[in-house]
C-alpha cells in the first residue's frame, strides 16, 4: 500500500509540471459601466488580475499566457515578464480567445488549464485537486463545478443518465427545467492539451450574440465519445466571476476577511475586523493593535507592538517602527516613522521623516505640498512639536527641539531649540 502511494505521488508530481496555464484577460468593463479594462478593477489595492498571476506562478506551469483585448496597453503594465502575451483581435467570445493562447503552445501536449483574470478569489488548494484528478484519471476535460441552491448568473452542468457530464448550458439559452439544475460552471477547466485543439475547432457561434463560447466544447467532446468530468469546489466563494460592481465589492468583502483572518493569525490584534480595511500587501508586526475604522493601503510597513486609530489612514508608502502610537483622526502619506513616537489626534504626516520617540502634537499638519511639487520633512529623535503646529516643507527640525503650541515652522530648527510663532522663532537654545 505505501509503496502504491508513493508511486501515485511520484506520478502526480511528475505530470504537474507537465502544464500550462492561459489566463483570459480580454474583456471590457460593459457591466461595470467602466472604462478601464475590467482585469485592472482593485480588490484590496490591488488589480484582481494580480490574485490570478500569483496563482498561476505558484503552480510552476512551464508556461504561462496571458490573453488581451480591451486596452491591453494598459493591462500589460500588470503583466510580469515570464508570462507570454497573446492578443484576441476581436473579442468574439472565450473560444476565440483560447486559440489566440494557444498559439503561444505550439508543440505543448500537456495539460492546459484556464484561468480568467476576473476570478480573483481561486485558492491554490482547489486548483491542485482539479489537476491532481485530471491528470491521475487521464480526463480530457476536467471542469471546476460548484453547487448552489440559487444559481442565477451561472452556466448550469447537465449530465447523462449515467450521471457523465454531458453539455454546458448558457442561462440565457436555458429551458425552465435546466435552470432548475444546482450544479454551475465556473468556467475553470483542464484540458489535454491535444484535446482541446482538435475540438476548438469545431465550436460554431450558435448563440445570440454570434461568439464563440468554449463552454460549447463540452458538449463536443462528450459527442466525440471524450472523457469529461468535473469537480466541485468546497466554498463557492473561490469560484465567483467579478462582473459588476456589486460583484466586486462582494469579492473585495471577503478577500478582505482573508486578509484580515490572516493577519490575525500571525499575531495582529484586529479589535472588529468588519471596520478594518487593510490593503493587499501590507505588512504588520505582531501585538500590533489596529482599532476600528482604520484605512490602511497597500505595501505598508507597521512594526512590533503598535497602536493604530481608530480612524486613521495610512496611505502607500508609510512605514512605522516598533512601538509607534498612531491615534484618532490622523493620515500618513509616504512617511518614516521611528521606533517610540507618538502622533496622537488629528494630525497630517506626509512625505516626512520621524526619528525616535517623536511626540507630535494634536493638529500637527506637515504642509507638503506648494501647489506645484511635494516637499520633505525631517524631525529628529526626541523632539517634541506642539499642538497645531504647521510644519511648511522642505524644513528639518533638530534632535530635542521644541515647537510651541500654533506654531508656524517655515525654517530648519537646530538640535535642542524651541521655536514659537507665527513664523517660528527661535527663543532658546540649550547647551
Amino acid at each position: 500500500m505505501i509503496k502504491e502511494f508513493l508511486k501515485i505521488q511520484r506520478k502526480k508530481k511528475s505530470m504537474k509540471k507537465d502544464i500550462a496555464i492561459i489566463i483570459l484577460a480580454a474583456g471590457k468593463s460593459t457591466r461595470m459601466n467602466s472604462d478601464t479594462p475590467k482585469v485592472l478593477h482593485q480588490l484590496c489595492g490591488r488589480p484582481m488580475i494580480g490574485y490570478v498571476l500569483d496563482l498561476a506562478k505558484s503552480l510552476k506551469a512551464k508556461k504561462t499566457v496571458a490573453v488581451l483585448g480591451y486596452k491591453q496597453e494598459l493591462v500589460r503594465k500588470s503583466i510580469p515578464a515570464y508570462v507570454k502575451i497573446a492578443a484576441q483581435k476581436k473579442l468574439i467570445g472565450t473560444a476565440n480567445a483560447v486559440e489566440a493562447g494557444l498559439k503561444q503552445l505550439k508543440g505543448f501536449s500537456g495539460t492546459v488549464l484556464v484561468l480568467y483574470g476576473d476570478n480573483p478569489l481561486l485558492k491554490k488548494p482547489s486548483i491542485d485537486k482539479l489537476l491532481d484528478y485530471h491528470i491521475l484519471n487521464n480526463v480530457d476535460a476536467t471542469l471546476l463545478s460548484a453547487q448552489l441552491d440559487k444559481p442565477a448568473g451561472y452556466g448550469r452542468i447537465k449530465r447523462d443518465k449515467l450521471f457523465s457530464v454531458c453539455q454546458i448550458v448558457e442561462e440565457n439559452q436555458a429551458d425552465e427545467v435546466e435552470k432548475d439544475l444546482k450544479e454551475v460552471n465556473t468556467g475553470i477547466v483542464a484540458f489535454k492539451a491535444d484535446s482541446l485543439k482538435r475540438c476548438l475547432k469545431l465550436i460554431r457561434p450558435n448563440n445570440p450574440k454570434k461568439e464563440y463560447y468554449l463552454t460549447d466544447i463540452i458538449n463536443i467532446f462528450y459527442k466525440s465519445g471524450l472523457l469529461v468530468d468535473a469537480i466541485k469546489l468546497a466554498d463557492i466563494n473561490e469560484g465567483m466571476g467579478v462582473n459588476s460592481r456589486l460583484e466586486l465589492s462582494q469579492a473585495n468583502r471577503i478577500m478582505q476577511k482573508r486578509i484580515n483572518d490572516d493577519l490575525m493569525k500571525q499575531g495582529v490584534t484586529l479589535i472588529d475586523p468588519g471596520s478594518t480595511f487593510i490593503n493587499f500587501g501590507t505588512k504588520i508586526g505582531s501585538d500590533t493593535v489596529i482599532y476600528p475604522f482604520t484605512v490602511i493601503e497597500r505595501d505598508v510597513k507597521i512594526g512590533k507592538r503598535c497602536s493604530l486609530g481608530p480612524f486613521a489612514h495610512l496611505r502607500a508608502g508609510v512605514k512605522i517602527d516598533n512601538d509607534v502610537v498612531a491615534g484618532n483622526f490622523i493620515e500618513m502619506a509616504r512617511s518614516r516613522i521611528g521606533a517610540g513616537s507618538f502622533v496622537k489626534h488629528f494630525s497630517y504626516i506626509g512625505d516626512s521623516w520621524l526619528g525616535k520617540a517623536v511626540n507630535i502634537g494634536a493638529g500637527t499638519v506637515t504642509a507638503n505640498f506648494d501647489g506645484l511639487n511635494k516637499h520633505n520633512t525631517t524631525i529628529k529623535d526626541h523632539t517634541c512639536i506642539g499642538s497645531h503646529t504647521v510644519i511648511v516643507a522642505p524644513v528639518k527640525i533638530g534632535r530635542q527641539a521644541i515647537t510651541g503650541a500654533g506654531s508656524v515652522v517655515i525654517n530648519d530648527i537646530p538640535d535642542k531649540a524651541t521655536a514659537v510663532g507665527m513664523p517660528a522663532r527661535i527663543i532658546k537654545k540649550k547647551r
